[in-house]
């Protein structure tokens, strides 16, 4: 039950959509369009467990590996793992969200974004994660059926269309027809599996150990599922497995496609 005061800030807080991802946080904000994307890292104290940082900057520490900061991701395969952390992480978000307005403390409407397969559990997670970080109002909305309304799919029509959504924990297949969904999977295998992929294809070809951000950038820069016109090299740094030192070595696109 909200207080008179918090009602009050309700009333002049923005309606904003989350997309929760496991490597990437959306905010959407109604008349605003996308206002914030950022990855989905929490930079936290080892000792007192308090966020110190949250996205890019949390992010950037990662291939650092401070020594009393631990670098979570509080999303894995779509869902929450680490309760507290999300809920903090959706805090901040809420609050950078409102940055331009004069509410001192922001009580919106929020919709956020779940995989199709998720438990009941993990939907009441969500909601309750919204909810402690500030949020007044917190509803659901399978990603499938974002992804369709945002691409203007014809979902109301008699003829199928369907959505194959690719993120780094899930990927989400749906099939839609007269404004429901068909049937749907919700597969947790996604970008994060070709990371892993890469790290261990550098290892095992290359005697080269390179941490997960570097794989992402291979996997950006020059990964692809099909041939390319032109294929693509880049030179990727790490450290030598045999000698302990640092080392590079030139891959091309055509490795990466077969490592993926």
């Amino acid at each position: 039950m909200l207080s008179p005061l918090d009602y009050l800030f309700g009333l002049f807080s923005l309606d904003i959509g989350i997309d929760l991802g496991t490597a990437y946080t959306l905010v959407y904000v109604r008349g605003k369009g996308i206002v914030i994307n950022e990855p989905s890292f929490v930079a936290i104290d080892r000792k007192t467990r308090e966020p110190i940082e949250v996205g890019a900057r949390a992010k950037e520490m990662w291939s650092k590996n401070p020594k009393d900061i631990l670098i979570v991701r509080p999303l894995r395969d779509g869902v929450i793992s680490e309760y507290e952390i999300t809920a903090r992480m959706l805090d901040y978000l809420i609050r950078k969200a409102h940055e331009q307005t004069w509410v001192p403390v922001p009580r919106p409407r929020v919709v956020v974004g779940i995989p199709s397969g998720v438990t009941e559990v993990e939907k009441r997670a969500v909601i309750e994660a919204t909810l402690d970080a500030g949020a007044r109002e917190a509803h659901l909305i399978e990603e499938p059926v974002a992804a369709a309304i945002g691409a203007n799919l014809p979902v109301l029509e008699t003829r199928g269309s369907m959505v194959v959504d690719i993120g780094g924990g899930t990927t989400e297949v749906a099939l839609f027809s007269l404004g429901g969904i068909v049937i749907s999977r919700s597969i947790r295998v996604a970008g994060d599996e070709m990371d892993e992929d890469i790290v261990q294809y550098m290892r095992n070809k290359h005697n080269l150990l390179i941490g997960e951000p570097t794989a992402e950038k291979v996997k950006v820069d020059i990964g692809s599922a099909y041939p390319l016109p032109q294929e693509r090299t880049m030179l990727v740094k790490g450290r030598n497995l045999t000698t302990g030192l640092p080392d590079s070595v030139e891959i091309s696109s055509i490795e990466i496609r077969e490592a993926i």
